[in-house]
């Protein structure tokens, strides 16, 4: 059975674990958490490499800050779509007005802006706020 690494949401150890297409029970074998948490990642200067370069499902970044209108408009559609993927693609979010650094590291011009990575490679941007539909579909061109 083939296997896919997948970057556990609360201790960022990274777990080999078979690929199937749906899980209905799968723990961090560092913590013991479960894997099937979807609640978005923060991400920071020190952790974002980690995340994106070992994990083998897309990672769907969000640059946000707290004062953007749109940006507090998408924050419960990204979560809402993030609970329908456990184990399929990794949410995370970018404070880009804590995060400068990493915001100028990816030319982040406009927020929010999304980010897809899979393998560690940029695979698609897209500026401004999605619905449901729009972030669903952007998901689903990267499984």
């Amino acid at each position: 059975m083939s296997k896919v690494n997948v970057v556990c949401p609360h201790c960022l150890k990274i777990n080999a674990i078979p690929v199937k297409d749906s899980y209905s029970k799968a723990n961090c074998g560092s913590c013991k958490k479960s894997l099937l948490d979807t609640t978005p990642i923060e991400l920071n200067e020190t952790n974002f490499d980690h995340i994106i370069v070992n994990s083998e499902i897309p990672v769907i970044v969000d640059f946000w800050a707290p004062w953007c209108g749109p940006c507090k408009m998408f924050a419960p559609i990204f979560t809402q779509v993030a609970q329908k993927y456990p184990l399929k693609a990794l949410f995370v979010k970018v404070n880009t007005e804590v995060e400068q650094t990493l915001s100028r590291k990816f030319s982040i011009m406009s927020i929010p802006t999304l980010i897809v990575y899979k393998n560690g490679i940029e695979k698609k941007r897209v500026s401004g706020a999605l619905d449901p539909l729009r972030l669903s579909n952007l998901v689903n061109e990267s499984l």
